[in-house]
């Protein structure tokens, strides 16, 4: 499909037909009270946002670094953008990939917003001592029990307290808010979008974690392979991470949802990717990318025709 230096295939053997058949594993039968506990957490978290505003590439853009509260009293910081005119009629959260965010993203199509963009714990403008912020390493934070793994934190940081901040600061948001997360941020939105009823539409880009079944028997350059690593080396991955698989989250996800999903991906595997897809158990729309986590000739124009495709999502009704 590409030429690439890699050792494995990135397309993992399969067609687009092939990826369109993968099926969620099982669900832990306390999966669902699990996720809904954690949820209840985080939604009484007092989130106490704190903002000041910075100066602002874009002429019709306000921008802040904000601040506010998440699960175990983690304080968690991004940015956050409005209209320098007009009333705040919706919102959006914004999450990011593994490599982090360092600042706002001017080219989403929406108007008369307010856009959250928070870092997750350990990660960018999150940085903390106690939680490694290389990929490698956060990936596996905490993972000897779910109680305890860095990706449950992550749910509350990047989706639900992150809301709770946002709707606190301009409450009109809470008429239509929305979601977007990229690879990390994809996963991470899979696995706690289907516990909060306050979002109405979400987008996930290269969602990561989908079947962690199958991703530990797949090579990749991204997070997966330190967890590839921890599984040879101690066998007890899934005894955790069978709580945290965005595909089996999924099939409780029943807002609409835009997925962009790539046929060749070396970073995160695309079964795992079409898994999610796969499993949403509500109206769904499948953007189907050539590749993902790498540079192409058509990347420019495939990003531009993205851009297109969510303006039509989000903004339709």
């Amino acid at each position: 499909m590409f030429r690439h230096n890699y050792s494995f295939d990135p397309t993992y053997g399969h067609d687009l037909a092939a990826l369109l058949e993968i099926a969620a594993p099982a669900e832990p039968v306390d999966f669902t009270t699990f996720w809904q506990n954690l949820h209840a957490q985080a939604r009484s978290v007092t989130v106490a946002p704190a903002w000041r505003e910075i100066p602002s590439p874009q002429r019709r853009t306000r921008v802040f670094e904000v601040e506010f509260t998440s699960l175990d009293g983690v304080r968690i910081n991004g940015w956050l953008t409005r209209p320098r005119d007009g009333f705040v009629e919706r919102g959006v959260v914004v999450s990011h990939g593994y490599g982090g965010r360092d600042g706002p993203d001017f080219r989403l199509p929406f108007a008369r917003a307010a856009l959250m963009f928070p870092c997750a714990r350990g990660i960018s403008r999150s940085a903390r001592p106690d939680i490694p912020g290389n990929p490698d390493a956060h990936v596996l934070h905490g993972i000897q029990r779910r109680e305890t793994y860095v990706h449950a934190g992550c749910a509350a940081d990047t989706v639900w307290c992150a809301a709770s901040a946002l709707l606190e600061l301009f409450p009109t948001a809470a008429r239509r808010l929305d979601y977007l997360g990229i690879s990390f941020g994809g996963g991470i939105g899979a696995l706690a979008l289907p516990w909060d009823g306050r979002f109405r539409r979400a987008h996930l880009n290269v969602p990561s974690f989908g079947h962690h079944p199958l991703r530990l028997s797949l090579p990749c350059v991204g997070s997966g392979e330190a967890v590839r690593r921890y599984q040879r080396r101690t066998g007890r991955a899934l005894e955790t991470l069978r709580y945290f698989d965005a595909a089996v989250a999924a099939r409780h996800l029943r807002i609409p949802v835009h997925v962009a999903a790539a046929r060749f991906d070396p970073a995160v595997p695309p079964p795992g990717q079409f898994a999610i897809y796969n499993a949403l158990a509500g109206s769904k729309e499948l953007f189907p990318l050539q590749a993902g986590h790498f540079d192409h000739a058509g990347t420019g124009a495939e990003d531009a025709r993205l851009l297109d495709a969510l303006a039509y999502f989000f903004n339709r009704d």
